[in-house]
């Protein structure tokens, strides 16, 4: 793992920038703390920051230029097939200096220009210059397991694995309000966009190229093979040829991703997805290292006692880190200060520590990140699957709407919680397949969204108008795989290109950047993913059982006790936080009255309105809105008042 930056300058007053990627990669240091590099040629620089993970050697070092000083690269991932393909090289007369992955990267591209990704099994961000052409070639992944952010204007086009890299390149910081706005209501900024304006990010399975002094439109290399109106070849034509055909596929993607020069392991939390990974890695590696987080304060989501029953099944070496309140508590700081744009999942203070205390002992874990996206894991999928095939107790739910509605709403307590639950599937089932999946998404609605931005005229008749840069066409954009007649594998497709880029697949990256940990994802395999969308719906959900191809297929490997149990996830006490330790800084700092005045971004009457609702017996779910907006007004004191 790794981060670069670059710039390509198309004028003089671009070149005056060529400097600052010396700036921007010591910003990305704990990316790549073991080694830094800079080239530079004309009109281009390229820097990269180095987490060692294959050849440890200098023979690997980037930014990496051929024997003939034509073509350099600066690359952010790990290619897992790149042994293969280098044989494929060397067949056809290619000859290496070094051992991994980066060089068979470079020459691929050499042989095959643009196409090279084509060719690539792995998570990758990576930019080549090529002297002789003055192009340059970005890529990202497939499905944008690593990030990769551009701005771009008539002088220069800069890249970086984040924004606080590209900052380093003095471009303009003007907020987006149309991502506040949706930001807002989903507690992330979906892609392309970010949180400032006329940065974007680089959307999974796409590339860039700069020629002949100019940029060219991002370009589109790979979408999920997913055709709604044939979900069933030939292949899978019955429930056993999947199941055998799915185990040689996870099987495969977990071995290709035990390549490592370094120490590597697996986390293991006690849910059906880490647990297959770790026992699919323990039949290859033996005394396998795992690793859990025991949550001490909140039993009801400790799973530890699972993890440690199948790390025995499996033989691993596992290690629980038992982690209080207070620890997370702690830690909230440094999660904060990491994010290069506003992110507001709590979570990610858990997958902070668990990082952090796992890089103590190994550089590489291996997790089951993607499952639920891909086979119906999360507690909505149920609720879609039962608002499509409603029975008797559907029915009730949404004919009582009227009552639990007046019941008090809050993830404070079991009650409370499931009120809370059941006034979002009643009023979400009566909606169509496009907005049910956006209330579903959502932490709040577009006029309490609206009601807390405190906007100029122009700038909400830009957030409003009918655009292509409206909230309205944005929204089209992110709903666009949902039809009115599809299945739940269209709200699957919708979490990857969603829920699982943006929120997800960012929380897990940033958080064992931040402790210099590669992660790998063997659910997230391309071709498991290509294949599982071709998989019927049936095969995944029915009325009593998400996953259900994964528990049929996995299940001979793992304890009893994993299977069928609730999915329970888990959330930090944010509310008793906000009400106590946060508190100062909510009346004080970040939500005072006179900061938010001061600043002029939210609306002053709808902030001491919601501050008020969080301090009160039906709090709902403005811990998390309150929560959204201290991280926006932490990151944008640091980014607009310094």
């Amino acid at each position: 793992m790794c981060g670069i930056a670059g710039i390509f300058a198309l004028n003089d007053q671009g070149k005056k920038l060529l400097s600052k990627t010396n700036d921007a990669i010591q910003t990305l240091n704990k990316r790549g703390p073991d080694a830094h590099g800079v080239y530079q040629h004309g009109c281009v620089s390229l820097g990269h920051t180095r987490l060692s993970i294959i050849d440890t050697s200098e023979a690997s070092a980037q930014p990496m230029t051929d024997v003939s000083g034509r073509y350099t690269i600066v690359y952010n991932g790990e290619f897992y097939n790149y042994k293969s393909v280098r044989k494929e090289l060397q067949a056809d007369g290619v000859k290496f200096s070094s051992e991994g992955d980066t060089e068979v990267l470079l020459q691929l591209y050499i042989k095959q220009g643009e196409r090279c990704v084509e060719k690539v099994n792995g998570f990758f961000a990576f930019a080549i210059y090529d002297k002789e052409e003055q192009s340059l070639f970005v890529a990202r992944d497939r499905l944008g397991i690593k990030p990769l952010l551009y701005f771009q204007d008539e002088d220069k086009i800069i890249f970086a694995s984040e924004l606080k890299a590209l900052i380093q390149y003095e471009i303009p910081r003007e907020i987006d309000h149309v991502s506040l706005f949706t930001y807002l209501q989903l507690n992330y900024v979906p892609a392309p966009y970010t949180m400032l304006n006329n940065v974007k990010k680089l959307e999974p399975g796409c590339s860039l190229t700069v020629s002949n002094q100019e940029i060219l439109p991002p370009k589109r290399y790979y979408e999920i093979a997913y055709n709604p109106s044939k979900t069933v070849d030939v292949e899978v034509d019955n429930y056993q040829s999947a199941k055998d055909t799915l185990y040689k596929k996870m099987d495969q993607a977990v071995e290709i991703r035990l390549v490592s020069d370094v120490p590597l392991g697996t986390f293991l939390s006690g849910g059906i997805d880490s647990s297959i990974i770790t026992s699919l890695a323990a039949q290859k590696v033996s005394g396998l290292s795992s690793f859990s987080i025991g949550f001490k304060d909140e039993p009801f989501f400790d799973e530890t006692e699972f993890a440690r029953s199948l790390a025995k099944k499996a033989g691993t070496k596992h290690t629980v880190f038992e982690v209080s309140n207070k620890d997370l508590f702690e830690n909230l700081e440094n999660v904060l200060d990491y994010f290069d744009e506003p992110f507001a999942d709590s979570s990610a203070i858990a997958v902070y520590i668990l990082c952090q205390q796992t890089k103590g002992h190994i550089s590489v874990a291996l997790s089951g990140d993607g499952a639920d996206e891909i086979f119906s894991g999360y507690n909505k999928h149920m609720a879609e699957y039962r608002a499509r095939n409603p029975g008797f107790k559907e029915q009730l739910v949404k004919s009582l709407s009227p009552i639990i509605d007046k019941i008090p709403q809050s993830r404070n307590s079991s009650i409370s919680n499931l009120s809370r639950q059941l006034s979002k599937f009643s009023s979400g089932a009566k909606l169509g397949n496009k907005l049910r999946y956006w209330q579903w998404a959502t932490i709040i609605d577009e006029e309490e969204a609206n009601y807390l931005i405190k906007e100029k005229k122009s700038n909400r008749l830009q957030r409003l108008s009918d655009d292509g840069f409206s909230y309205k066409k944005r929204k089209e954009c992110f709903l666009n795989t949902i039809q009115k007649t599809g299945d739940i594998n269209d709200v699957l497709l919708t979490d990857m290109n969603l829920v699982l880029q943006n929120d997800m697949l960012k929380k897990v990256d940033c958080m064992s950047m931040a402790n210099s940990l590669e992660v790998r994802t063997p659910f997230l395999d391309h071709d498991v993913v290509d294949y599982a969308f071709s998989l019927p719906v049936d095969f995944k959900i029915n009325r009593s059982t998400r996953k259900k191809i994964l528990i049929d297929t996995f299940g001979h490997l793992l304890p009893q006790e994993l299977l069928n149990r609730p999915k329970k996830g888990f959330e930090v006490p944010m509310l008793k936080w906000l009400r106590t330790d946060l508190k100062p800084m909510i009346e004080h700092d970040l939500l005072g009255d006179n900061f938010i005045e001061q600043q002029g971004i939210f609306n002053g009457e709808a902030i001491v309105n919601l501050k008020a609702k969080l301090f009160s017996n039906n709090p709902g779910d403005s811990a998390a809105t309150v929560w959204a907006i201290i991280v926006f007004q932490y990151w944008w004191k640091k980014h607009f008042l310094n």
